[in-house]
């Protein structure tokens, strides 16, 4: 048995087709798809160092990583780096080949803390303690049954509220490029980030080959987005909320809940038959709302770290 780790290639296709069929299995409650993975790569931001790594046992892949370098948080030094092995293929060497070879390129880097999402699973955190790593924060998958599940009820935006989608601001995104870094900075991290770069969100977002501009949904006051619930599809029938927020200024009016529920309405009316979304553990109000959407929680992540130098 021979496990090596490289780099993946830049435009090979069947590089991308083996990572994303890696972490579907490892983590079917998340999106991925070969264009996603390719793009990911090709359009990853040049202070992110962003380099996806790929381990084969006897030339087969079994194994990935995700390594980079959190370009955009004002606290310098913050990297991730987040392994996932074929369910089928684990103990047998490939994990520790890609965690060592991600650190070592983070390390050059100059990265001094290192951040890891594990499956909240004994052998998943055993493996990431045995290699220095210490548990913070968590979170959790969750999934809805759009096929058979019942949606709340759709609801009449309120006096002065209107509901668009992002397809409807394709000419100039601009405002929800605000409201997205408004959003973010309210959202539960170990690791402060701040969207201050509009092009570099235009590439890693706004053009993202997952995101729907048609079932993101956008409840809009007086001509500004107020609140949104951004949407992702795996081009089949998955389909995932990646943000849903309210701008401070219209919160307590339960505008994310009516975008949501819009956005999910849309997804099920289109044939989407499984929905997926992901919270903090802490995050009790959003909690809340999913549950109140049918989202049953489906797995849990933990946020491992561990500092360098």
């Amino acid at each position: 048995m021979t496990v090596i780790v490289r780099e993946l290639r830049r435009g090979d296709r069947t590089d991308a087709e083996a990572f994303a069929r890696i972490r579907h299995l490892a983590l079917p409650f998340m999106l991925f798809t070969a264009e996603s993975v390719a793009y990911d790569l090709e359009h990853a931001h040049p202070d992110s160092h962003y380099q996806p790594l790929l381990a084969e046992e006897n030339g087969e892949p079994v194994g990935t990583a995700q390594v980079g370098v959190v370009y955009d948080s004002p606290e310098s030094g913050q990297a991730y780096v987040n392994v996932y092995v074929h369910p089928e293929r684990t103990g047998r060497g490939a994990g520790t080949l890609l965690a060592r070879a991600a650190e070592e390129r983070l390390s050059a880097l100059d990265a001094t803390r290192l951040h890891a999402w594990v499956l909240d699973e004994p052998g998943n955190r055993a493996f990431a303690e045995k290699h220095g790593y210490r548990s913070a924060r968590s979170a959790h998958f969750l999934r809805l049954d759009l096929a058979n599940g019942t949606l709340p009820p759709l609801q009449s935006p309120p006096p002065g509220v209107e509901l668009r989608t992002a397809a409807d601001f394709a000419d100039d995104p601009r405002p929800l490029f605000h409201l997205d870094a408004e959003t973010l900075l309210d959202e539960p991290s170990d690791v402060d980030r701040e969207f201050t770069d509009y092009e570099a969100w235009l590439t890693e977002t706004w053009r993202h080959p997952l995101l729907s501009h048609e079932l993101t949904s956008v409840a809009v006051v007086d001509g500004r987005p107020a609140a949104f619930s951004a949407a992702r599809t795996d081009g089949g029938t998955r389909y995932g909320t990646v943000m849903t927020g309210t701008a401070r200024a219209f919160r307590g009016r339960a505008l994310a809940k009516l975008a949501k529920n819009d956005s999910l309405h849309r997804a099920r009316s289109a044939g989407f038959t499984e929905a997926f979304t992901g919270n903090d553990t802490g995050n009790g109000p959003m909690l809340a709302i999913n549950k109140w959407f049918g989202y049953e929680i489906c797995a849990t992540e933990v946020k491992y770290v561990r500092d360098l130098g």
